[in-house]
């Protein structure tokens, strides 16, 4: 594997955890040449010329056209606002880039069919960042799941909830903008769905409700502005498989900080989940005398690949930045041909339409098929 030329487009939140990511993926794992930070992009040379001192990029611009047009590129993260996913994943595909985008794909399912067109024309790889996926728990999981310790699926529910727009005196943002999406379905829910995705397969028709918990928020220089967006979404679902589910999603909830709480029956025990305890996961199976049975908590470890390559020890704990690492480790093998355990701009589609249904049943009143499901999960590994 050859050392990859990376481009960097945004340095907010999610950029800071794109640069982290590949300023670490060498040292954790050490079985790949470390990547060189070539270029960054930011809104104005200004701003990227600082970014690029603070989070080790050789070269800086103003302009993203230029870096995803620089031949010198290999790889382009894109980990800015959704509504610009299309536009530059579609340059950086054409330019003979591999892409990393944010999720989701684009704010309209149209622009995420132009990706993945544009993805499937350029023979490169795109892939989207969905890093919860990459949590070892979340690998247990599945071979809980495959082993058939709780036996056959019968009932899902996935909540996620946070409270970064939980007072209704905040300033209104983007978020709350129409062009910026549904609210907390495409902003929200691709997450819960991504996990449901990796360990269940797709979603086969769902019937959705949204709700808006504020009718308008203050605005800057005055007044107030009306919130376009839904912060809270309820959606039944039938899955592939046959299993029924409730998807449950709120932007607006106090005291909830990254919940995402995943619970499986099946016909022989329970796995549950929660986000906000990343390192554990509970599994109750019906087997042993009555009078003892229970949830016990497995605890990660490095029995637990690839924790392993973080901490030698039990019980210390992953966290949100090193999912991403292992994210860019995987769209490394990827890249190198080998294969990776990601979602790629073929699978993420499923999931854009899985929120187009939910967000047109809400509209409709009414349950409507996804057109996104799959013969066997987590098809993109």
């Amino acid at each position: 594997m050859s050392s990859l030329k990376v481009g960097l487009i945004g340095t907010g939140y999610m950029g800071k955890c794109h640069a982290l990511a590949w300023n670490s993926v060498a040292p954790v794992f050490g079985d790949v040449p470390r990547p060189h930070l070539a270029m960054l992009a930011e809104a104005s040379q200004e701003l990227a010329e600082r970014k690029a001192r603070e989070l080790g990029f050789e070269r800086a611009t103003g302009d993203w056209r230029m870096l995803v047009n620089d031949p010198g590129i290999d790889v382009v993260s894109i980990t800015t606002p959704n509504a610009f996913h299309p536009d530059m994943a579609i340059a950086a595909l054409e330019a003979g880039k591999h892409v990393w985008c944010e999720k989701p794909m684009a704010v309209r399912l149209s622009d995420a069919e132009r990706m993945l067109a544009a993805a499937r024309a350029s023979g490169k790889v795109a892939a989207l960042g969905y890093n919860y996926i990459q949590n070892p728990a979340m690998r247990l999981i599945r071979r809980i799941l495959d082993e058939g310790r709780i036996g056959d699926v019968n009932h899902v529910r996935v909540e996620m909830d946070e409270d970064f727009m939980a007072d209704p005196e905040d300033l209104f943002y983007w978020k709350s903008e129409a062009s910026s999406g549904h609210g907390a379905l495409d902003d929200f829910a691709v997450h819960p769905l991504s996990l449901l995705w990796t360990l269940l397969g797709g979603v086969r028709r769902v019937c959705g409700h949204m709700a808006k918990p504020y009718a308008d928020r203050p605005a800057q220089g005055g007044g107030r502005r009306a919130v376009e967006t839904f912060d809270i979404a309820t959606v039944l679902m039938e899955m592939e498989n046959g299993a029924s589910g409730l998807l449950a999603v709120n932007r607006s909830a106090w005291g909830r900080k990254g919940r995402i709480a995943l619970q499986l029956f099946g016909s022989r025990g329970t796995v549950a989940y929660d986000q906000e305890r990343m390192n554990e996961v509970q599994l109750y199976t019906a087997d042993g005398p009555k009078e003892t049975r229970g949830f016990r908590t497995i605890l990660a470890g490095p029995q637990h690949p690839p924790y392993d390559r973080f901490i030698p020890a039990p019980g210390h704990g992953l966290g949100f930045n090193d999912l991403k690492i292992i994210e860019c480790r995987e769209l490394m093998r990827r890249i190198a041909g080998e294969s990776a355990h990601l979602i790629a701009f073929e699978d993420g589609i499923r999931i854009e339409r899985t929120v187009d249904a939910m967000a047109k049943s809400a509209h409709e009143g009414r349950w409507v098929e996804t057109d996104a499901s799959s013969s066997s999960p987590g098809s993109s590994r």
